[in-house]
């Protein structure tokens, strides 16, 4: 079967965007008789293979198992160059040698858990919805969710009660607050810092928004570390105060601290 290069890229950018772990399977050399040819290449995911063949039968059935390994141990030997003797190691009665690159692609562990869908939220998520990262968007108002389109890496929840979704979410997701005000940014705020330890919390707002947020929640009985634990003004200094822009800057210190934290955020993570 020839190698179909745009069935083949289709598929990969399928699995990418809907955060499957894969891992494509490509046969980099012959020795002798081979029931493929150098450039073969199939893609493999826990189901097995899903796209490509790099021979058929038993050596495809080993360099399955051997990918469906990888997948499930991903412990740091994630590219790997593997050379059979088709009839010692596999089994065949063919006399040749076959050499296969295995590499596999992982899942993020980047999440962002954003509240507010107003128009810097709309200007960030199409944004975000283009890197290796997974959003969960709540806001009490589905048609403002409804604005941006459905993504396989967006998870849109409309509800009433903003903080009522906290527990819900992933502590380890960096939560950004842009809702409507501090009337409901601060029952938010509260309930992530009472309930968790996240790796990032930023609120948008002004310097005085800040000094206000930080008196009520002392007020509320949060610890000094914890009401020191966020940012607020949230974003970099740079830009002005459009929703482009400001989203831009939002977004730019969450790659800093994304980076700075050592989240991992690549398509592919080798060794």
């Amino acid at each position: 079967m020839a190698f179909d290069v745009h069935r083949h890229w289709q598929k990969v950018s399928e699995l990418l965007q809907n955060n499957t772990p894969f891992a494509v399977v490509t046969m980099v050399d012959v020795r002798g008789s081979a029931p493929q040819i150098p450039g073969a290449k199939a893609i493999v995911t826990s189901e097995g293979i899903v796209e490509g063949t790099v021979g058929g039968g038993k050596v495809e059935a080993r360099a399955i198992a051997r990918a469906a390994d990888m997948l499930q141990a991903a412990d740091g030997h994630s590219c790997q160059f593997v050379t059979w003797n088709l009839q010692t190691d596999i089994g065949m009665t063919c006399g040749g040698e076959v050499k296969f690159f295995f590499e596999l692609y992982l899942c993020n562990d980047w999440k962002i858990s954003l509240f507010g869908a107003g128009h810097i939220a709309q200007a960030l998520v199409p944004i975000l919805l283009q890197m290796n990262c997974r959003v969960t968007w709540i806001d009490q108002r589905q048609d403002w969710l409804s604005k941006t389109e459905d993504h396989p890496k967006l998870t849109k929840i409309c509800r009433k009660n903003l903080q009522d979704e906290v527990r819900n979410l992933d502590p380890g997701s960096f939560f950004v607050l842009m809702t409507q005000g501090h009337a409901t940014d601060l029952p938010v705020l509260a309930e992530v810092l009472q309930t968790g330890h996240p790796p990032y919390i930023g609120v948008l707002g002004s310097l005085q928004k800040a000094k206000v947020l930080r008196r009520d929640l002392k007020d509320m009985g949060v610890s000094e570390a914890k009401i020191a634990s966020f940012f607020c003004p949230m974003g970099l200094p740079i830009g002005n105060n459009t929703p482009p822009e400001v989203a831009i800057s939002v977004l730019s210190q969450l790659i800093q601290e994304r980076d700075r934290l050592g989240i991992v955020d690549q398509r592919t993570k080798s060794f």
